[in-house]
């Protein structure tokens, strides 16, 4: 079933979730073509013109799949149904993909013990939700001369997140803020 289209129509059918390009029926520019039936059966290499007179027997569509393998693939399909087939596919991919975010908690070199627990508190919530947590100390003025209290935070931190998180990136100074950031562990 050839779908003949206007001389002024732009010959390339895009799909509209991956932005892939297909080229079907008539809009195959090779001369000769790896065909694949609709049961997924290698019919051979064959001319454009043999591979199309079969699909149209078929009451199906020549979807060129692989453009870059020497010869060229294509397919005996119905078109709809394979860009359905993709959608569906895209979609099932985003759902089983997780979003993770990294969230962030602010210390100082200098902060109080119950402003303390309870940003340790915040960081063990987002860790058990699965998220990424991102620990700063910021300092600020002369403070920058106090490195190691800065340390003590983080170490602190880390040693009471220890249970449920890893480090996956090690603490570093960059500029006036000492960063690490921890993951959650994987659980079996």
């Amino acid at each position: 079933m050839t779908r003949p289209f206007p001389a002024w129509s732009n010959h390339d059918t895009i799909h509209p979730m991956s932005n892939q390009f297909y080229h079907v029926n008539h809009q195959i520019r090779e001369p000769e073509l790896r065909v694949v039936d609709q049961d997924g059966k290698q019919i051979g290499v064959i001319s454009k013109q043999e591979a199309i007179s079969l699909a149209e027997e078929a009451g199906k569509d020549l979807v060129l799949v692989n453009p870059s393998a020497k010869p060229p693939v294509a397919k005996i399909i119905d078109f709809s149904k394979f860009k359905y087939q993709l959608q569906q596919k895209e979609s099932e991919s985003k759902k089983s993909s997780k979003n993770v975010d990294i969230k962030e908690i602010r210390f100082t070199p200098f902060i109080a013990e119950g402003d303390f627990n309870n940003r340790i508190k915040k960081a063990r919530d987002f860790l058990t939700d699965g998220n990424k947590v991102k620990l700063n100390v910021k300092f600020t003025g002369r403070q920058i001369t106090r490195k190691e209290f800065g340390d003590k935070i983080i170490n602190k931190a880390i040693e009471q997140l220890g249970d449920i998180s890893s480090i996956e990136r090690q603490p570093q100074l960059l500029g006036k803020m000492l960063i690490v950031q921890l993951q959650p562990k994987k659980t079996k």
